[in-house]
């Protein structure tokens, strides 16, 4: 596509949302961003607060499932792309009340398509126009191919779908909706499939961000079963370049898999953030004053702070992505080694305590 785009970002106020929001304003500067989110308990309007001022950028307090509301975003502000991430996306939660998990990934996805039909393609349709340059991408995840064994080889893109949560089984549900509505009806649409990600504005109940602040509040690292549970991570930043390099030159129709290349044991993750609070507390005596809580990890003792516990229902024991095809076809590489990327969001959540103390105090 010649020209400038205007996004409409769905979620664009939660973890990863708001990274692509940022990244995307920062790369494409006259391009025009739209984020609509409904700020439940992980939309966060704070995370937007760098790109607030910008002149364009908008924030639409909205829900996805409010149909009327997105085709009117959609005429009024113009929108030729849809980069769609607003999910209900935490696997425990999906467990112990799994109505919003269907009611967000799939029913939302549901009325984002059908709004972006009737705009897109009905109407112009209607009024004997030709169809504008369009394209939905569906942000997704690694988790809706189910599980691996260890010596199993990765995810691939044609990898059946085969998975074991209410989260899983609600994207892997959107996943098919989108690809249906570009089969039957010629929407524009491309599905792009990733691994954990990790980095600044990660909600606190998440792996990483929550080892990092119970360890400033000398609170137990809760890990589940044996702790040999394997993802595969991926910098959040990085994850944005993966989605603008498909927005760009991806096929539509295609999914593709974008990954770190980097498989990790649950507890082997949690004893590398032990290990780097330990040193950043040993490196920075100021720490110790700022986060008085902090006793283990001023005296280097972290780990002492790990609890086993009970594994979860229908726990996953190894996801991996291959990313192979996005690699070869459009030039995707993780610019974040690991050991780039942990040290960078250790040290965001370490200097930016503001952000996430207002989280874990609801």
């Amino acid at each position: 596509m010649q020209g400038n785009k205007t996004l409409l970002v769905t979620g664009g106020a939660g973890f990863i949302g708001a990274n692509f929001v940022h990244y995307w304003l920062e790369t494409y500067p006259n391009d025009r961003v739209v984020v609509l989110d409904a700020l439940t308990y992980a939309g966060n309007k704070a995370n937007l607060d760098p790109v607030s001022q910008n002149p364009n950028f908008k924030f639409v307090h909205g829900d996805i499932c409010d149909q009327p509301l997105v085709e009117t975003l959609l005429k009024e502000e113009a929108i030729n792309t849809v980069v769609h991430f607003a999910a209900e996306s935490h696997v425990d939660r999906s467990i112990t009340g799994p109505d919003a998990f269907i009611e967000t990934n799939i029913i939302g996805t549901y009325t984002l398509l059908k709004a972006a039909k009737k705009v897109w393609l009905d109407e112009p349709k209607e009024q004997g126009l030709e169809t504008p340059w369009h394209r939905f991408h569906h942000v997704s995840t690694d988790e809706v191919y189910g599980t691996l064994e260890p010596n199993d080889p990765a995810f691939t893109e044609d990898t059946a779908y085969a998975p074991n949560s209410p989260y899983s089984a609600s994207k892997a549900a959107s996943d098919h909706l989108v690809r249906a509505y570009h089969h039957t009806y010629g929407m524009e649409v491309t599905t792009s499939n990733c691994s954990n990600n990790y980095g600044p504005y990660h909600f606190p109940e998440k792996l990483i961000p929550l080892i990092i602040t119970n360890i400033l509040h000398d609170k137990p690292l809760p890990i589940y079963g044996d702790g040999k549970q394997v993802r595969d991570w991926l910098y959040v930043v990085d994850h944005a370049r993966g989605i603008d390099l498909v927005i760009n030159n991806g096929r539509v129709g295609e999914n593709y898999n974008i990954g770190g290349h980097n498989e990790w044991h649950n507890i082997d993750i949690v004893k590398l953030v032990c290990s780097l609070m330990n040193e950043a507390f040993n490196n920075d005596s100021s720490l110790s004053d700022k986060y008085p809580l902090a006793s283990k990890a001023a005296n280097g003792q972290s780990e002492e702070l790990i609890t086993f516990v009970k594994d979860r229902a229908g726990h996953d024991r190894r996801y991996a992505i291959d990313a192979t095809k996005t690699t070869a076809e459009l030039g995707y590489k993780p610019a974040e080694s690991f050991e780039s990327g942990i040290r960078k969001t250790v040290d965001w959540y370490l200097s930016t305590p503001v952000w996430w103390q207002e989280l874990i105090k609801q």
